[in-house]
């Protein structure tokens, strides 16, 4: 099975890009498929912390190809300063580790300023955006009138098209949003500057993947938020501006669904999001502050405190049926050690109705009432466990009941923070 597809079965954070570190040890090809940098990965290599938010992460292992896919949304900006900070850490040494989509989206500063202006204008109805304009650079993108990454290699195409959309987005800025206008020979400037040093990374990836595959190269495609923030399938209009679900990959990378062999889902052992919308199960007392605290559950792009509650398998159901999951990684076992009862949904009441699948209206969602089952829970320190026996118990039990009941067998189990803390049960490459 030479290509395998991650993606997080939650509202996003779910530890993918420690997963997909791990598991990128048996991969040859590491791919990202969607999202932009308000998706934040947070690893720990030998003590030190690495935060990637465009680059997959992949790139932490020496000799590993890295592609950043058609699907995915860029700021220029922002991509340089990562692949320099990986360059400062010895992580990326030769640049041909990292090939770009051509046909990837750019993010314009004229992207930010509307994202903020758009947000600020809605007041109490904010969506949640972390203003880094991926939403209007993906309107652009629906509306075809966005750039791709491709004009970077023609500096004249790339000027006369930045007049073009500059222009454009200054009139909505200040008719519409009621905000300054951006400065056009300020922002082309800039965006030549970075021409010259990222046009080099451009290629025609969904070929070069097709190639790849067709050659057996083993092939980990990354995704970057949680089904629960799919733009078609998400908790809408709480949702980020991509979908993120499986699918997803193919259209994103541009090969062809047959090409995919395995598709694993991330989930924590407990629940969590950030920004507004629904979320049946959250907890706010003293256990969610309780399970922030220990999880350390603060965003690692924006720094934002997460919302935490309680496992939901009606949620988690409606992501294996939406992902067609083969295998499941369970994450932050470790935070829950220490409560002697825990709680899992396992339905939802609303209306004196039991509902066994997540609802698409919001209302309901806000009404509902969860249903839970009460599990035991354990005491001891997971951190230092390298095999599944080496568990409690109880902890045990507890994967068991979740694997039963999503009838989908548990590939791997993470007990702390570091790349080394991840309990391996299978091969994502077998």
């Amino acid at each position: 099975m030479p290509v395998v597809v991650l993606i997080g079965c939650q509202w996003g954070d779910e530890g993918k890009g420690k997963v997909v570190d791990f598991f990128a040890r048996k991969a040859e090809v590491v791919a990202r498929f969607q999202g932009g940098n308000n998706a934040g990965h947070t690893l720990v290599v030998s003590g030190e912390q690495v935060i990637l938010h465009l680059v997959p992460s992949g790139i932490l292992h020496p000799g590993k190809l890295c592609i950043i896919g058609n699907g995915v949304v860029i700021d220029p900006e922002v991509l340089l300063e990562e692949i320099e900070a990986l360059r400062a850490k010895g992580h990326l040494n030769d640049d041909s580790r990292l090939k770009i989509s051509d046909r990837a989206h750019l993010i314009l500063p004229v992207h930010k300023a509307v994202d903020l202006a758009s947000e600020n204008k809605k007041g109490a109805s904010k969506i949640g955006t972390t203003g880094r304009g991926i939403g209007p650079s993906y309107s652009d993108k629906a509306s075809r009138s966005g750039l791709r990454f491709g004009l970077l290699k023609n500096p004249d195409l790339l000027k006369n098209n930045l007049k073009k959309v500059i222009e454009e987005k200054n009139q909505y800025l200040t008719k519409v949003l009621k905000a300054e206008p951006m400065d056009p020979e300020k922002i082309i400037k800039k965006f030549i500057t970075l021409s010259k040093k990222l046009a080099g990374y451009s290629e025609n990836t969904g070929l070069l993947l097709h190639q790849l595959i067709k050659e057996g190269k083993k092939v980990l495609f990354e995704g970057a938020q949680g089904t629960m923030l799919d733009m078609d399938h998400g908790t809408y209009p709480f949702v980020t501006s991509s979908n993120t679900v499986s699918a997803a990959a193919a259209t994103g990378s541009g090969i062809g669904p047959k090409l995919i062999d395995r598709i694993i889902g991330i989930s924590k052992a407990y629940t969590t999001r950030v920004g507004g919308g629904p979320f049946p199960t959250e907890l706010k007392d003293e256990l969610g502050e309780k399970l922030r605290e220990r999880g350390g559950e603060y965003g690692s792009t924006t720094g934002r405190p997460r919302r935490c509650g309680w496992i939901d398998l009606v949620q988690l159901k409606y992501a294996v049926r939406l992902n067609s999951l083969t295998d499941l990684v369970v994450t932050k076992l470790d935070v829950l050690s220490g409560i002697d009862q825990i709680k899992v949904c396992v339905g939802y009441q609303y209306q004196g109705e039991l509902l066994n699948d997540f609802p698409a209206e919001i209302e309901i969602l806000d009404a509902l009432e969860p249903v839970y089952k009460e599990v035991k829970g354990w005491k001891e320190d997971l951190s230092g466990a390298k095999e599944f026996n080496e568990l409690p118990f109880a902890a045990r039990d507890y994967l068991k009941f979740i694997q039963d009941e999503l009838a989908v067998p548990l590939l791997a189990v993470s007990v702390g923070k570091d790349r080394e803390q991840i309990i391996p049960l299978g091969e994502p490459f077998q």
